[in-house]
């Protein structure tokens, strides 16, 4: 349907953000006017007084910015058949582009102050709203270089810095993907038809699916292996170049997270390795299959088992899984569907997927493209805890501190999801629906948890090859990857030779040691859950976490909400998690 045959109430109100096109023009227009006065600033921050002005400007102008930013995308994303919300979104890019020049002598300036004025400053209770953004700068003050070597390391970022940008071609243009044969006829596969493909009950169609695939990147092998390798050792330059231990360490420093942490998460997945290999058999079981490949992991197990609901029915359903939140929690949701914070309905022009985002001052957002299916009402689910968390972090602090970081980002979400799971599994009186609950969940896991570990560990192999002189090549990278996915899957499964070269087709690989957050966020989330469940006086430290924002490091805050990740308890809450619905699983089958 077209954008004006979408009923009002599924519509959200970009006019709480900006009022009209021209407030928009106005507040675009004000932004640029202002950044000459924080440019102005520069050379000035030695002086306590200058630092308050020019900080508090900064903000101000921040807020702005981030309105004219996110009303042009989102009024591009509703329908992007409308030339003049692409201008207003190309203009708002440029803008922010801008300001991030202007502001860019910020942060070294402050980094060059002496360590006792930093102090002094960070202990005034007129920088209360910016103290934790001072201590990281202090923080990172020992891996900030000279001024000339960090001119040289920002020009030679420019000519080392686009190994993702080829994948991304490599990828999206270079790759020559083949036709498949299908009961409809022949199809040119693409990225997203091959997760549509390899759920098939065709079990040859999977098979041509997965080999298809995999073949056109083995055609590129060699260019794709040079890629990644290039990408590695441009990683471990710059972690050495500031110092750092290497590039993990770098990456664990920036987040602020505690290298216990990644050691503990790729030491508990080995522990508990054999919950994924009894859940390959399980597979193998439910199947039927004497002998099961790799591009059998993705076939539903349970067929036909879908919660086809209407929209509003989907909402009451989310609202009654996530009652133990507590009555304030079901209050904002009501506000959320009723005061056009939700974009709902598909229609011609509109973004595909879902999102929730906003500016700092105005209730946050939902974008959905919402149908009937059981993943839509979880998708509901887990955009609503993105906008929870965004809602209970604006309201608790200033645009400053209110910004949560990417390591906990997918908590709220996941916790949300989690706990509409565990409603349905423990209330539906359908057995195929209670089955399919429990394989989505412990999928949840397979995905989430234990494929994002392989490609983690993945990761930190290539890179200590790398410092320890090791080459990259074709072979050696796809023999690790093969040993590993040998190790994960078990011996339920035929490892065909194709899949050592999965590693060659992971865009995330590109943004070194990021994929490890996926599996900390579920199970930080999963521990949450449990606690709440457990004890209904853990929500007010679970709203306490989604009020924290960025105030203290993401470590620190989880560990605040009773998840401390540097500590074994909560691998092991998971795997038991893990483990008991295997179980459940395996007694609905028989």
């Amino acid at each position: 349907m077209k954008r004006n045959e979408v009923l009002d109430k599924y519509k959200w109100k970009l006019e709480d953000m900006i009022p009209s096109d021209e407030a928009w023009e106005e507040l675009y227009n004000e932004v640029v006017n202002s950044i000459p006065k924080l440019k102005s600033f520069e050379g000035k921050l030695g002086d306590r007084s200058a630092l308050l002005s020019c900080l508090k400007l900064n903000e101000e102008i921040n807020i702005k910015a981030e309105r004219v930013f996110c009303y042009s995308r989102m009024r591009r994303d509703q329908d992007g058949s409308v030339q003049k919300y692409i201008g207003f979104s190309d203009r708002a890019n440029g803008l922010v582009s801008e300001l991030g020049t202007a502001t860019s002598f910020m942060e070294s300036e402050i980094s060059s102050q002496k360590e006792d004025y930093l102090a002094s400053v960070i202990a005034d209770k007129d920088f209360e709203p910016f103290d934790f953004m001072l201590k990281e700068i202090v923080r990172n003050k020992k891996y900030i270089l000279s001024d000339k070597e960090e001119r040289l390391l920002s020009m030679a970022t420019r000519a080392t810095d686009n190994y993702g940008e080829v994948f991304n071609t490599i990828n999206n243009v270079e790759l020559n993907m083949p036709t498949i044969e299908t009961e409809d006829g022949p199809v040119k596969l693409t990225h997203g038809l091959y997760g549509v493909l390899m759920s098939s009950k065709d079990r040859g169609l999977r098979e041509r699916t997965f080999k298809g695939l995999y073949g056109a990147f083995e055609a590129l092998i060699n260019t794709i292996c040079a890629t990644y390798a290039g990408s590695v050792k441009s990683d471990n330059f710059y972690a050495k170049a500031r110092g750092y231990e290497d590039c993990l360490s770098r990456s664990l420093f920036s987040d602020n997270v505690p290298k216990a942490v990644y050691d503990k998460l790729i030491d508990a997945v080995h522990g508990n390795i054999k919950y994924m290999h009894k859940y390959i058999e399980l597979r193998k079981k439910a199947l039927g299959l004497e002998d099961m490949h790799m591009y059998d992991i993705y076939v539903p197990i349970v067929e036909d088992a879908e919660l086809k609901l209407e929209y509003e029915k989907a909402f009451d359903l989310v609202i009654e899984g996530l009652h133990p939140l507590g009555e304030e929690y079901k209050n904002l949701l009501i506000e959320a569907r009723d005061s056009g914070w939700i974009d709902v309905m598909e229609n011609e022009g509109k973004r595909s997927g879902a999102y929730s985002w906003g500016s700092y001052g105005v209730h946050p957002y939902v974008l959905l493209n919402y149908s009937k299916t059981t993943h839509d009402v979880f998708t509901l689910a887990h955009e609503l805890g993105h906008a929870m968390h965004s809602y209970y972090s604006d309201r608790a602090h200033g645009y400053t501190k209110a910004g949560y970081q990417i390591f906990v980002a997918e908590v709220a979400s996941t916790v949300n999801e989690t706990l509409l799971l565990k409603h349905l599994i423990s209330t539906v009186k359908d057995r195929n629906l209670k089955k399919y609950l429990l394989s989505y969940y412990i999928d949840m896991f397979r995905t989430t948890v234990f494929r994002q570990t392989q490609f983690a560990e993945f990761e930190k192999i290539a890179h200590d090859m790398e410092l320890s002189g090791e080459p990259l090549t074709v072979n050696s990278l796809s023999d690790k990857y093969y040993e590993l996915n040998k190790m994960y899957y078990g011996d339920a499964v035929t490892h065909d030779k194709e899949i050592s070269y999965e590693w060659a087709r992971i865009p995330h690989f590109y943004t070194s040691f990021y994929v490890y957050k996926y599996a900390t966020g579920l199970i930080s989330a999963v521990n949450i859950v449990k606690n709440i469940l457990d004890d209904p006086k853990s929500v007010d430290r679970y709203k306490a976490f989604l009020s924290a924002g960025g105030s203290d490091s993401p470590y620190n805050i989880l560990k605040n909400a009773g998840v401390d990740l540097a500590s074994d308890h909560p691998y092991e809450v998971a795997m038991k998690e893990f483990n008991d619905a295997l179980e459940q699983l395996n007694k609905e089958i028989q």
